[in-house]
């Protein structure tokens, strides 16, 4: 069941009001095949030229040194709430088209798109996902041994939703404050740019 559901201005699926980044994990175990579900969600996002150019590093706290290079590799920030997430997991975009080895300059909105799907499957199984840009590149790069013509994307936390009085009192806070977003005359624009569109103006 879909909770802490957001009031979008117009009527868009639960999916999407209900999807947010918590930080408070349950310690509750990241069934496989929902995993499963969630991976499989990903292969079937669109890309350009069908290149499907993502890949994932994934561990779960089952195995403890694998888990472990991936927690290793988060800023400080961020690893002390992301250490509770059962499951932590690193998207990399693959930078070049395989057939003719020209720059995919759609790489890193590819594995984007790849992610959404997958973070979108995971609200519907009572799962929550929190991307993150704080995490040391050349250190997953080196760790994992990321070839040349790869590019390490985000990490990702996925778990089941845990108690925020877990977390510190900085942290809890933000953790229980309204959800918000930008009003669709900031970024839907026509004719010239900053230009509202009339679609959302009228």
């Amino acid at each position: 069941m879909i909770e802490n559901l957001v009031e979008a201005e117009y009527t868009v699926h639960d999916l999407i009001r209900g999807r947010w980044s918590p930080r408070a994990f349950s310690n509750r175990t990241v069934e496989r095949d929902k995993l499963l579900v969630l991976l499989e969600a990903s292969r079937w996002a669109a890309s350009s030229y069908n290149e499907q150019p993502w890949s994932f590093i994934i561990a779960s706290k089952d195995e403890p040194a694998e888990y472990a290079s991936l927690l290793s590799c988060l800023i400080e920030f961020n690893q002390s709430w992301a250490q509770n997430a059962p499951v932590l997991m690193l998207s990399v975009a693959k930078l070049h088209f395989d057939e003719d080895g020209r720059e995919n300059r759609h790489a890193f909105h590819d594995v984007g798109a790849a992610s959404g799907n997958l973070i979108n499957q995971a609200i519907s199984l009572d799962l929550f996902a929190h991307q993150m840009a704080g995490f040391d590149v050349e250190k997953a790069r080196s760790i994992f041994g990321i070839p040349k013509g790869w590019e390490p994307v985000a990490m990702i936390a996925i778990g089941y939703l845990g108690d925020p009085q877990t977390l510190p009192k900085s942290l809890r806070a933000k953790e229980l404050e309204p959800r918000t977003r930008k009003p669709l005359t900031d970024f839907v624009f026509m004719g010239k740019w900053n230009h509202p569109s009339d679609l959302v103006t009228d």
